[in-house]
């Protein structure tokens, strides 16, 4: 990662941006990168049977307010929230989710995407996959030259072997100088975070980065598929 670039972070959920490459945002911001971050659904009406943003309002803003907080803690130039609805994003037309990733990509011209893994359990995760690849198509002029899929403890790792494809990281960030504020960013997140063993808590959060790291010889680090690397 050399410095002036610019990173677009597209997530599914309030929380997916940090889970999965909070460190990483929080590194290339220190390295001097511009750092934006779309997260797509909003984060809390499939708790219910019937999607009704009136009877979750405040906590829909409470997951607003906490994504600006971490954005600021990680450093990122800006969040965008979108209104697709929780966990059900295999009701909308791909192309819809497309022209909002595309609209990002335009706006932003970011050398670097990252956004979640295919074969998450959770819809909006592989949803948000397919519009990224689309999006990101390498026609002449394209502005991505690097796409990287990150893993969500507690989506990730829950898809069984043989269901769907498997995380298998090729592309390791030392993340040691920066994972404290991966761990702070996800404190903004009260709501969402579990107590230990869940591995959404911030314990599993760290040991995850720690194994990660240790994977690679250092001590923490954030792990990904790369999915496409043009050398200029």
């Amino acid at each position: 990662m050399t410095q002036n670039r610019t990173i677009l972070v597209v997530a599914a959920h309030p929380d997916d941006e940090v889970l999965g490459c909070g460190a990483t945002i929080a590194q290339h911001v220190q390295k001097g990168n511009t750092v934006n971050i779309l997260i797509l659904a909003e984060g809390a009406t499939s708790r219910a049977s019937n999607r009704d943003r009136s009877q979750w309002k405040s906590q829909l803003s409470a997951l607003a307010v906490a994504a600006h907080k971490a954005s600021d803690i990680l450093g990122a130039a800006s969040v965008t929230l979108d209104n697709f609805a929780d966990n059900r994003m295999d009701g909308y037309e791909l192309l819809d989710v497309i022209k909002v990733v595309e609209q990002a990509i335009d706006q932003h011209q970011p050398e670097i995407v990252y956004t979640h893994h295919s074969g998450d359990v959770n819809i909006d995760h592989r949803r948000i996959h397919e519009a990224v690849i689309t999006a990101c198509r390498p026609v002449p002029g394209h502005p991505v030259k690097s796409l990287l899929f990150f893993e969500i403890p507690s989506s990730t790792e829950w898809q069984p072997p043989g269901s769907a494809p498997i995380f298998a990281p090729n592309w390791f960030v030392d993340v040691t100088e920066t994972l404290n504020l991966k761990l702070k960013a996800l404190e903004a997140y009260q709501s969402e975070m579990r107590p230990w063993p869940h591995p959404r808590s911030l314990q599993a959060v760290e040991h995850l980065a720690r194994w990660r790291g240790a994977s690679v010889g250092v001590e923490a680090a954030e792990a990904f598929i790369l999915g496409r690397q043009l050398v200029m």
